[in-house]
């Protein structure tokens, strides 16, 4: 098993920085992700903005092979969906957009989920729940918590309402690297796992299905879906554990109220 590498104060400066920054990314994007706008141009404005205003650097392009800045993941893709000039958002979508970015040797990631549109009733509440999902997540982090502790709280509340937790795909360390130990499972039991230690830095990053949980890859190598072809939806944040708790390094201006609760 690999060893979970204890971040120094000095080094969560450093990825306080790339975090805020990474969130600083989705706020330039908000005003772009819209009707109409191709996946392949919401890559290219996050690629200008990263490293001609942020001088800072795209982590995912060049990653594993993969050729772009950002994944691109809509209504029934459960993650790793690729841009594309031709798949232009439609009114009803929901999309997920996954970025990471490197500043000072640390690499920050996060995804947020957009609504295109008129979006029917089913698709917001599961957006909604996801996001609600993965903040119950978080709000269990802190020294002495386990990472089941994290998963059990996912879990409940995806199945709460009806949800599936795809187990496939989990969260995982950052640091360095953009995939360190260990690996954070969106599901589990409470007090199984690893104990969390203050300067432990991971994401949490759930997928929850309105159907089944089962995904497969497309031939593309990159793309998963759901099985049934029923929606998915996903939330993401790179997450410090505190000495008495947890710290969103990657937190959204819109959302600072939501970490003082």
């Amino acid at each position: 098993m690999a060893e979970v590498i204890l971040k120094t104060p000095q080094e969560l400066e450093v990825m306080r920085e790339s975090g805020r920054l990474l969130a600083s990314v989705f706020g330039y994007l908000d005003q772009y992700i819209k009707e109409g706008i191709s996946t392949m141009d919401i890559n290219n404005l996050a690629e200008d903005y990263i490293v001609n205003q942020l001088h800072a650097r795209p982590a995912s392009k060049g990653q594993y092979g993969f050729q772009y800045v950002l994944n691109t993941s809509i209504n029934h893709v459960v993650c790793h969906g690729v841009p594309s000039e031709t798949q232009k958002l439609e009114s009803g979508d929901i999309i997920n957009v996954d970025i990471t970015l490197e500043k000072g040797g640390f690499i920050a990631d996060s995804s947020k989920m957009y609504m295109i549109g008129d979006v029917g009733p089913h698709a917001r509440k599961l957006v909604e729940k996801t996001y609600e999902a993965m903040w119950e997540g978080i709000k269990v982090v802190k020294p002495g918590a386990t990472l089941g502790d994290i998963g059990h709280a996912i879990q409940h509340c995806a199945t709460l309402n009806g949800y599936s937790v795809v187990r496939d795909y989990c969260g995982h360390g950052i640091g360095r690297q953009m995939h360190e130990a260990p690996q954070v499972l969106h599901y589990g039991l409470k007090g199984k796992g690893l104990v969390l230690k203050e300067g432990m830095t991971f994401t949490i990053e759930p997928m929850i299905n309105q159907g089944k949980a089962k995904v497969k890859v497309k031939k593309d190598g990159w793309t998963v879906v759901t099985c049934d072809k029923k929606l998915s939806a996903q939330w993401e944040h790179t997450i410090a554990v505190t000495a008495d708790g947890y710290e969103v390094l990657t937190l959204r201006e819109e959302e600072r109220q939501k970490a003082a609760i």
